[in-house]
């Protein structure tokens, strides 16, 4: 009689990439992602949207790839979060690059069972010193918040992530609802190193006019005024990768 998978066999992280015609980046943040530290104690899983064959190529079987019926990222992240096996969720975007020790940094931040999750200090690629200068306006706000976002590589417990139901079937701004939540739960930690996240949508756009439009929609949540008409206008034309000019 065959037993189900031994305890050798379940990946002690399960990395979730939800995409939507981003398979250039995607190809990228693969190669490096399976250059860290532990990957053979991991798994991936691609959420996507879109561009079908150029995800196909981009993946090239390095990962698990699923087509959920939707296209927004909380749809995208669930569904992948719905497939994962392990007992912690790595979401990652899909032009970013964790740390060469983010597996273990993730692991050592959980050794606490206080903490339901947490996530990486952040960093742009791109040297641009008007990204600099976000970067670190953006440090001060989540050190003092502890609202972290998505290109920060949010890691959760999977099973606190299923008790909180998941991200909220939201457009935009899933990342900071889902935090919040969390936050109310249980401690959140922040590992002191960054993980870089390409800024290209602030370069395609204007770095401050995106760094403007932001504090716009944080203002509208906080008001608790509506945030989703502009969920579209953030993600860009649908048949391009997010981000790009509108």
């Amino acid at each position: 009689m065959t037993g189900g998978p031994s305890e050798a066999d379940t990946p002690q992280i399960s990395i979730i990439i939800p995409v939507r015609n981003d398979a250039e980046a995607l190809a990228r943040t693969l190669d490096h992602l399976f250059r860290i530290a532990g990957m053979d104690a991991a798994e991936v899983i691609v959420a996507a949207s879109g561009d079908r064959e150029g995800t196909e190529r981009a993946v090239d079987g390095r990962a698990q790839l699923l087509w959920p019926a939707g296209s927004s990222r909380a749809v995208l992240m669930n569904d992948g979060a719905a497939q994962a096996r392990s007992g912690v969720l790595f979401f990652l975007h899909a032009d970013s690059l964790p740390p060469s020790q983010a597996l273990r940094l993730i692991r050592q931040a959980l050794s606490d069972q206080q903490v339901g999750g947490g996530a990486f200090e952040h960093q742009f690629t791109e040297p641009e010193w008007s990204l600099r200068v976000i970067t670190w306006i953006n440090r001060l706000r989540y050190r003092l918040t502890r609202n972290f976002y998505g290109d920060q590589g949010i890691f959760v417990r999977a099973d606190v992530f299923r008790y909180l139901g998941g991200y909220g079937e939201l457009q935009l701004m899933e990342d900071l609802d889902f935090m919040q939540r969390l936050k109310r739960l249980k401690r959140t930690a922040l590992v002191r190193v960054p993980l870089r996240t390409s800024g290209r949508r602030f370069l395609s756009r204007g770095p401050w006019r995106t760094f403007l439009f932001i504090v716009w929609l944080l203002a509208l949540h906080t008001l608790r005024l509506d945030t989703q008409r502009y969920a579209e206008r953030w993600r860009g034309p649908a048949d391009l990768p997010p981000g790009s000019p509108y």
